[in-house]
C-alpha cells in the first residue's frame, strides 16, 4: 500500500513538473510576446550603469542591454536595485536577466546560468609616467602600493612585498600615485581604461597586467535555455557588426571583451 501511494503521489508531482519545465522553456517566446526584456541593474556603477547629469540611465552595461534586446527584437526595461540583492531578485522573477558586470565564478554558475563573457577584465600595475624603477610585479618588494586592504588586488600586491597603503578604491588609490605617496596600484584594467578616458593626459601608465583575465557574463535564471541561447546569438552579432566595438571604445577607449 506504501509502495502504491508513493507511486501515485510521483504520477500526480510530474504533470506539475512538465508544467514548470515547460513554463521555463516557454519564456523567450513570452519576452518576445511582451515585447520587454526586463534588465536587473545597479544604476550607480559608473561606468556600467550609471545616472548622467540629466538624469538619464547610462553606461557601457546599459548599452549593451539596449543592443541585445535590439537584437532579440524587443525593447528593453532595465530595474534598478541594490546590488546586495541585485541577483536574488532572479529568484523573486523580478526581471529576466542582470547585466551589471557580474563575474562568471564557479559558485554562481551552481545556481545560476550565464551568457558567453562580454567584459574580460585584469590586473594590472600602475605607476607615474616618469617611474622607469618599477617594471613588473616583482618590483613592488619594499614598495608602496595603494589598495583597498581587503581587495583581491592588495592581496596580490602583498603577494609580491609591497608595504600596502589602505584606500577606499581605485580613485584614491590612483590620487596616491599621483603625489607621490605611494609608488604604484595594483588595480582593474577596465576602472583604468575609465580614468584614462576621462583623464588621457594623467602622468601615470601601466607597466605590468597579470596573464589571466575575469571574465563577466549576462546571468539568467536556469532552466531558460532557448533565452540564454539568443543572449549568446545577440551577443555574437554585436561583435560582428561593430555594435560592441563602437560602445567599448566610448566608455573605455578599448575593446573590453578580451
Amino acid at each position: 500500500m506504501k509502495w502504491l501511494s508513493t507511486l501515485a503521489a510521483v504520477a500526480a508531482l510530474l504533470p506539475v513538473l512538465a508544467g514548470t519545465q515547460a513554463a521555463a522553456g516557454e519564456r523567450l517566446d513570452q519576452i518576445k510576446k511582451a515585447g520587454v526584456l526586463k534588465i536587473g541593474t545597479e544604476g550607480t556603477y559608473a561606468p556600467f550603469t550609471f545616472h548622467n547629469a540629466e538624469g538619464r540611465l547610462v553606461g557601457f552595461d546599459v548599452e549593451i542591454g539596449e543592443a541585445v534586446a535590439k537584437e532579440i527584437g524587443v525593447k528593453p526595461e532595465f530595474l534598478e536595485g541594490k546590488w546586495d540583492g541585485l541577483i536574488a531578485g532572479l529568484d523573486a522573477n523580478r526581471y529576466d536577466v542582470v547585466i551589471n558586470q557580474v563575474g562568471i565564478t564557479e559558485e554562481r554558475k551552481k545556481k545560476y546560468d550565464f551568457s558567453e563573457p562580454y567584459i574580460a577584465s585584469k590586473a594590472v600595475l600602475i605607476v607615474k609616467a616618469d617611474n622607469d624603477a618599477i617594471k613588473g610585479f616583482a618590483d613592488l618588494k619594499g614598495k608602496r602600493a595603494a589598495q583597498s586592504l581587503t581587495s583581491n588586488f592588495g592581496k596580490l600586491a602583498e603577494a609580491n612585498g609591497a608595504e600596502l597603503v589602505g584606500t577606499d578604491g581605485f580613485d584614491q588609490s590612483i590620487q596616491l600615485v599621483l603625489t607621490g605617496r605611494a609608488d604604484a596600484t595594483v588595480n582593474d584594467s577596465l576602472s583604468f581604461l575609465d580614468f584614462k578616458k576621462q583623464k588621457p593626459n594623467a602622468p601615470v601608465k601601466v607597466v605590468a597586467s597579470q596573464d589571466k583575465a575575469e571574465y563577466s557574463g549576462i546571468i539568467l535564471r536556469k532552466g531558460e535555455p532557448e533565452l540564454r541561447d539568443a543572449i549568446n546569438k545577440a551577443l555574437a552579432a554585436i561583435k560582428e557588426n561593430g555594435t560592441y566595438k563602437t560602445i567599448s571604445d566610448k566608455y573605455f577607449g578599448a575593446d573590453v571583451s578580451k
